[in-house]
Formats: structure tokens, C-alpha cells, sequence
């Protein structure tokens, strides 16, 4: 393999912290223990989510993650790391580690992660990956709100039935009453 030369390192650390500026999720994995074939099921996998998976050495990382404003991680950065890089919604790419975890060996491992620039555990990780994905959860809680506001439409709804039976009782106790008053005047 050709040596890169120094022009070559600048623009792919340059790329890398574009690309690692735009991903709201990253998620820095172990993949030791991985063959070529698996790796490109985990890729397919990962595109299929709408992430990506992205391995780089972890100088060139190093150099990129010093020019984001992200939580340090360096210390993360030792033997084989895969990125995983994803958009706004981190139970999804969560969910795509740990059911092919759970097929290849417990690998990838997770290191650590960065959520919206925030630093978060292996273990937070995990929880993520039990959590339903972010549009489920969207519509749970649209679902519960429609619910709610039905609810009340409901009830409304029974209170106006209720105010119109009144009336009508009401109005007919009257016509009663004043058949009743007028029966009376007919027998003065």
C-alpha cells in the first residue's frame, strides 16, 4: 500500500470531520474478531437504517475529532475502532449493533458513544437498543394524545346529549303544566 502523502492526510481528515460533524449519533465500536464478509453484512445493515459504518485509523480520527466540538473520546480511540455514524435517531442504529451482536459473537463491541454532542456509555448504549425506535415512539404519544382529546370529545359530547334530553323534559313538563293550566280555566 502507497504511503499517502501529507496533502492527501489533510483532505481525508478534513472529509472525516465533515462527516463526523454532521452525524448527530456516533458510536465508536471494537470490530476485532470481524471478517471482510461480515463486515460488509454489518455496512448493508447499517445502510439499510440510514446510518453508516466507517473505519479509519484512529490517528487520522484523533485529528478530525480535535476540530469538532464534540465530548473527548480520545481515549476510546485504541486498537480496531468502527464509527457508526447516524442522523437525529439513536435507538435505530443502537438496535442494528445489538441484533448483530447478538448473530456475530457479541461483535461489534461497543466503546462509547456521542448523542446530540452529548457522551454516553455502553451501558446507555444497551438501553437505547431496547427502547422502540423514535417514529414508534412519536406515534405512541400522538396516539395517546388523540386518545386523550377524544376522550374529552366523548364526555362533551354525552354533556350536550344530557343538556338536549333536559330540555326536551323540560319543555314537555311545560306543555304538561300549561295543558294542565289551561284544562283548569276551561272548567271555570
Amino acid at each position: 500500500m502507497a504511503q499517502r502523502t501529507r496533502k492527501e492526510k489533510i483532505e481525508l481528515t478534513a472529509e472525516l470531520a465533515e462527516r463526523l460533524g454532521e452525524a448527530e449519533i456516533l458510536y465508536l465500536t471494537d470490530f476485532t474478531g470481524i471478517d471482510v464478509k461480515n463486515m460488509t453484512e454489518l455496512r448493508r445493515r447499517f445502510r439499510e437504517s440510514g446510518a453508516r459504518f466507517v473505519v479509519v485509523k484512529n490517528r487520522l480520527a484523533l485529528r478530525a475529532l480535535e476540530q469538532l466540538d464534540l465530548p473527548d473520546i480520545s481515549e476510546h480511540l485504541t486498537g480496531p475502532t468502527g464509527f457508526v455514524l447516524a442522523g437525529d435517531d439513536p435507538v435505530v442504529p443502537a438496535k442494528t449493533l445489538r441484533e448483530f451482536a447478538k448473530e456475530f459473537d457479541d461483535r461489534p463491541a461497543v466503546k462509547v458513544g456521542v448523542v446530540k454532542k452529548r457522551l454516553v456509555s455502553r451501558e446507555e448504549i444497551e438501553q437505547l437498543a431496547e427502547l422502540p425506535p423514535r417514529e414508534e415512539l412519536l406515534g405512541s404519544i400522538a396516539g395517546s394524545l388523540t386518545a386523550g382529546v377524544s376522550g374529552i370529545v366523548g364526555v362533551l359530547e354525552g354533556l350536550l346529549r344530557d343538556i338536549a334530553v333536559l330540555a326536551e323534559e323540560v319543555a314537555r313538563k311545560n306543555e304538561e303544566s300549561g295543558s294542565v293550566g289551561r284544562s283548569e280555566e276551561r272548567a271555570e
